[in-house]
Parts: structure tokens; C-alpha cells; sequence
């Protein structure tokens, strides 16, 4: 799914694949992140979900302002199945 991110979201996508794992990643950043491919949308039980071609993925809860652990690592592995991780933007 080929779609141009700029340097906003490419720096937002490095924090989701870093190493260590980056405590400190905003939902607000990953919103804006999934919306360059889809529709996100918060769920009736305070979910984050984003559909993309009628298909719906749901992140957890969004009490807090950052991304827990376990959201990071789904969130890697939705990027991964969209085919975009930032190996494959720099060689873009």
C-alpha cells in the first residue's frame, strides 16, 4: 500500500520500530499515522480502531495519552501487514 508520509509521520514510524522500545509514543502521533490509511476512529468502548477497506483493527484502550507496550507491538505488527516499516521507506 504505497502512500507518501511526511517527515511528521516517518519520524512516528521510527518510534513505533525502535529499539529499545519507546515508552513515550502519543496516540495522538500514531492517530494521525493510521489515518494516511484509513478511517480511525475511537469505538464505542473507548477503543482506538482504524478501517481500512471495511476491514476494522481495534488498539485498545485509549485512557492514556501514550501507547502501552502491548499497543506498540500491535500497532508494529498492523504497519508490517500494510507492508510499511522503516526499512522499506529508506530505501524508497
Amino acid at each position: 500500500m504505497p502512500t507518501k508520509l511526511d517527515h511528521h509521520h516517518r519520524m512516528t514510524l521510527q518510534k513505533i520500530f525502535g529499539h529499545p522500545l519507546n515508552h513515550n509514543i502519543q496516540w495522538h502521533d500514531v492517530c494521525s499515522l493510521l489515518g494516511r490509511f484509513g478511517e480511525v476512529h475511537e469505538t464505542h468502548r473507548g477503543n482506538w480502531a482504524v478501517t481500512i477497506e471495511g476491514e476494522t483493527f481495534s488498539f485498545g484502550s485509549t485512557r492514556s495519552r501514550d501507547l502501552t507496550e502491548d499497543q506498540v507491538v500491535k500497532v508494529r505488527h498492523f504497519l508490517r501487514a500494510l507492508g510499511l516499516s522503516p526499512e522499506k521507506l529508506s530505501a524508497a
